[in-house]
């Protein structure tokens, strides 16, 4: 980092990327210190709760920025359909095609999801339902399990986009569901 952050949300985002190269457990105070440029008071001056602040700040600013940009607008928008593009727009800029991971699903897989289930288990909840929201207003059935697919799929073409280092993974499941949710369904009519 080329100059420590002065406000806590600089803060916030540059130990977010931490965690996302190291992971929680990973991520240790010299890391921390080393890679955002600040001092172990100043450290403790923006996060006084040490690590599990860190944690709890960055997951509550992910969770801020899919609630306001994804989770509102799927609940919200009078056109779903409208609402279920932006989230795919959205969400491939928020991972930027594939190349970052979400923290969220890192943080669910190891040892961290303990210590904040609710906030990690809130959050797919939320996508869950939100995409479910917009998806029965758009006419299509099974809602739910349409929804609970697309973030699936989200959250693996993330993973194989990475471990493959083929950002077109990503690409390709986008398309896949957005076919899979903003296509004119066909139905089997009687001759």
């Amino acid at each position: 980092m080329s100059r420590p952050p002065r406000e806590r949300a600089d803060a916030v985002a540059a130990v977010a990327e931490i965690f996302r190269e190291f992971g929680f457990e990973g991520a240790s105070l010299s890391a921390i210190t080393a890679r955002t440029g600040l001092g172990k008071g100043s450290l403790y001056h923006f996060f006084p709760g040490g690590k599990e602040e860190m944690a709890a700040a960055v997951l509550a600013e992910i969770d801020g920025w899919f609630t306001r940009t994804v989770f509102a607008p799927l609940r919200d928008d009078p056109d779903p359909e409208a609402a279920i593009a932006r989230m795919l727009r959205e969400t491939d800029a928020y991972f930027r095609s594939g190349r970052r991971i979400c923290l969220v699903g890192a943080f669910a897989l190891d040892g961290t999801r303990d210590r904040f289930a609710a906030r990690i288990g809130g959050y797919f909840t939320a996508w869950r339902r939100a995409l479910a929201d917009a998806v029965a207003r758009s006419g299509r059935g099974e809602a739910m399990e349409r929804a609970e697919h697309a973030v699936l799929a989200i959250q693996g073409a993330l993973v194989l986009a990475r471990s493959l280092d083929d950002p077109g993974v990503f690409a390709r499941m986008l398309a896949r569901i957005e076919r899979d949710l903003l296509s004119p369904e066909t139905h089997d009519r009687p001759n």
